[in-house]
């Protein structure tokens, strides 16, 4: 297997920045000294004129090369080798009935406990602890949906202590466990419905703030879309003061540069709360790629978790998911089209 040549130039970029992401996806050999390396590799940068790019190892190896002693590019990388280890962390935290102590993990996966933690939040993005509280959030939804005691699915999913569930429970699923065990029973949803140079929106908001903001081109569609997340929550159109609301979103829509400054009901795990805030700090205008919100978290190897946490967004242009890009400036995958991201990104920067 062959790397066309109209890459070699951005290949040649990512070997002089020593970019570790690349690792894995190419290889670079040295005429001059017949050895083949990651794009990481930290020896003495060799002359352009005498490098050659390779898919594999095997393709380099067939071409004469042999593997650098230093980076070792036919052996799994460091970065592999750590996500190995936190895979098999993480699917020991899965198959507990207990979460695990810090000390268990580590000793699971043949780690120290400092360097576990740091590996770990490096890959993921989060905490070991963050992950299995996330865990147990995931589970105890699920439980309440399946169980006919709230007591019992707590209890189920892992906590020990019914009380500091309910103590924290509000901010855990945005309700009571009963309410969102009865599919948000009990809940005042309003919302209303507009269009704009999108399309279709919806508004919807809890007395927290705006849960959502939702894009398409039916409106119907984006009605169901919320009924399906809040099933038995008491959806009501907007009275006036709702409406004066919609107005201020839809202004937003129109104009972002204008900024909109609404109280946000924002229901995600740790992570992903931690990536919306930073999408919130990109300024109208302006673009950053995956791995840089991954950086910027202190987890430069978590760009598909980032990623991940973009697509979970519902609440459109607000927790501007549309300002994120591939690393050369592509536009990459967004929930709601990417016609739809490429009008925000040009009237924003129209603006």
């Amino acid at each position: 297997m062959q790397l066309s040549t109209q890459d070699d130039d951005t290949l040649w970029r990512t070997v002089m920045a020593r970019d570790h992401a690349a690792d894995g996806r190419f290889f670079y050999s040295v005429k001059t000294t017949g050895v083949y390396c990651r794009p990481s590799c930290a020896a003495r940068l060799a002359r352009r004129e005498n490098v050659r790019f390779h898919a594999t190892c095997e393709d380099a190896e067939r071409a004469g090369f042999r593997p650098c002693k230093r980076c070792k590019p036919d052996q799994p990388s460091l970065a592999e080798e750590h996500r190995v280890k936190v895979i098999a962390a993480c699917r020991l935290i899965e198959s507990a009935d207990v979460s695990p102590h810090l000390g268990e993990l580590a000793a699971g996966v043949g780690l120290s406990r400092y360097h576990f933690h740091r590996i770990f939040k490096s890959v993921t993005g989060v905490t070991p602890k963050a992950y299995m509280d996330t865990r147990r959030i995931n589970k105890v939804q699920t439980q309440l949906k399946q169980s006919d005691s709230v007591t019992g699915a707590i209890y189920d999913a892992g906590y020990n202590s019914s009380g500091r569930f309910y103590a924290n429970s509000n901010g855990i699923l945005g309700m009571t466990p009963t309410d969102y065990r009865d599919g948000g029973k009990n809940n005042l949803i309003r919302f209303a419905l507009g269009e704009c140079f999108l399309g279709s929106f919806l508004v919807a908001s809890t007395d927290k703030g705006v849960c959502a903001i939702l894009l398409g081109d039916d409106p119907d569609a984006l009605l169901r879309e919320l009924q399906d997340r809040f099933p038995k929550a008491e959806l009501a159109g907007g009275d006036s003061g709702f409406e004066n609301l919609v107005a201020l979103v839809l202004g937003f829509i129109e104009q972002p540069a204008s900024g909109l400054d609404l109280p946000l009901d924002i229901r995600g795990t740790a992570f992903q709360q931690r990536v919306w805030q930073a999408l919130r700090e990109i300024p109208a205008g302006k673009t950053v790629s995956y791995s840089d919100i991954a950086e910027r978290l202190g987890a430069p190897n978590a760009v598909r978790a980032v990623a991940g946490a973009c697509a979970a967004n519902n609440i459109g242009v607000a927790i501007p998911c549309h300002r994120v890009v591939r690393k050369n400036g592509d536009l990459s995958g967004y929930y709601w089209g990417i016609a739809r991201k490429r009008k925000l990104l040009q009237r924003e920067a129209d603006a």
